[in-house]
């Protein structure tokens, strides 16, 4: 047990002394937030960004209500242009759509019982982009259908009541702020534990250790340990720094979400483990580190809902634990949720930290063969 500690305490001493470390494992995922925050904004409100070019030429009254009601519109960015020019910015991708009111809009809507052509508004869209196509579609018939229901004093026998019960204002950065915790854990233990503990072995520092009556689990022991109280500190110190700048809540259990930051840091260390005993030179370690951990980045659901992944790739989200320590993270933040509502990550979680041990314990090496 004396060992063990005093493995601890080195190890929190080699990180103190190390200021690359320090920089790229604290500074670095607050920096990530911090931009991503500032260039994202608050978009809980909105999910959808369109550029809509509007082609007044009938200039009545009634164009310039509609012209109105599309820049209030959420989620449109509305400028002017002539029909020409309109279709051109479409075809060239500056522009989403083009929204053409003809001249005699105003006098048909004055008209309305008469005959006559109700086509005065053309809709221009790329019909190859569906996204763009059916919701910008969507967003302007629902414009046009308003006006023209308050003309017509139109009163629907049956309504919808909207009833918001939505009762956390969760934006993106709260989305994101679990997914930096997430990418912190990962790297910060199966990237920098396979570098480092190759290095060591690589330059003789395991091997005087083996001259000791050290075992392989006591130094594995004692290297999580001390990890783990970093990680610790790295999450708050992240936390802290999401809530004073983005006022990000953590409406769950502190306890719950520490338990999940410790089962994330033992699971993956103990991969980190497995890479630095298969790699035989640091060069080697960082390569295979990097090939694991960097397309768990985009299918962990780090930075977007891994609902939004194609349907090919969902088999290795459900396979790999990155995915399910962010929804962990996510769930104790976001959703206040409880160990028993979160018993599948939490499942999984402890499957791979098992199964990755024991693997790492039976091929841990101190020297190079």
């Amino acid at each position: 047990m004396k060992a063990y500690w005093r493995l601890t305490w080195a190890q929190l001493l080699l990180f103190a002394r190390n200021k690359n470390t320090v920089i790229w494992s604290l500074f670095l995922p607050i920096f990530m937030m911090l931009a991503l925050g500032t260039l994202m904004g608050d978009s809980g409100g909105t999910q959808f960004s369109l550029h809509v070019v509007v082609a007044d030429e009938d200039q009545s009254a009634v164009s310039r209500e509609l012209v109105k009601t599309f820049r209030e519109a959420e989620g449109l960015k509305v400028s002017a242009a002539d029909r020409d020019s309109g279709l051109k910015q479409v075809k060239s991708g500056d522009a989403d759509l083009l929204v053409q009111l003809k001249k005699g809009l105003g006098e048909r809507l004055a008209s309305s019982g008469e005959k006559g052509s109700p086509n005065r508004v053309a809709l221009y869209l790329d019909q190859t982009d569906p996204t763009v196509s059916e919701v910008g579609s969507t967003v302007v018939r629902q414009v046009i259908d308003r006006i023209n229901k308050e003309r017509l004093d139109y009163q629907p026998p049956v309504t919808v009541q909207e009833v918001n019960v939505q009762s956390r204002p969760l934006g993106y950065i709260d989305f994101l702020v679990p997914g930096i915790l997430s990418l912190m854990i990962m790297t910060n233990n199966l990237n920098a534990v396979a570098a480092t503990i190759a290095s060591w072995r690589e330059r003789g520092i395991l091997r005087r250790m083996q001259g000791t009556p050290l075992s392989s689990s006591t130094f594995i022991a004692g290297q999580i340990t001390a990890r783990v109280m970093l990680n610790g500190l790295q999450a708050l110190a992240v936390l802290l720094v999401a809530y004073f700048v983005y006022d990000v809540h953590v409406y769950g259990s502190w306890w719950l979400l520490l338990f999940f930051i410790l089962l994330g840091t033992l699971t993956f260390m103990s991969m980190g483990f497995i890479i630095a005993s298969l790699a035989k030179t640091p060069e080697s370690a960082a390569p295979i580190a990097g090939l694991i951990s960097f397309p768990m980045i985009f299918v962990g659901g780090i930075f977007f809902p891994v609902r939004d992944l194609p349907g090919l790739l969902q088999p290795l989200v459900k396979a790999i634990p990155i995915g399910y320590l962010t929804d962990s993270l996510r769930g104790v933040m976001n959703e206040g949720a409880s160990l028993v509502q979160l018993w599948v990550p939490a499942s999984v979680l402890g499957a791979w930290l098992i199964v990755s041990f024991t693997v790492a314990a039976w091929t841990f090496r101190w020297d190079v063969k």
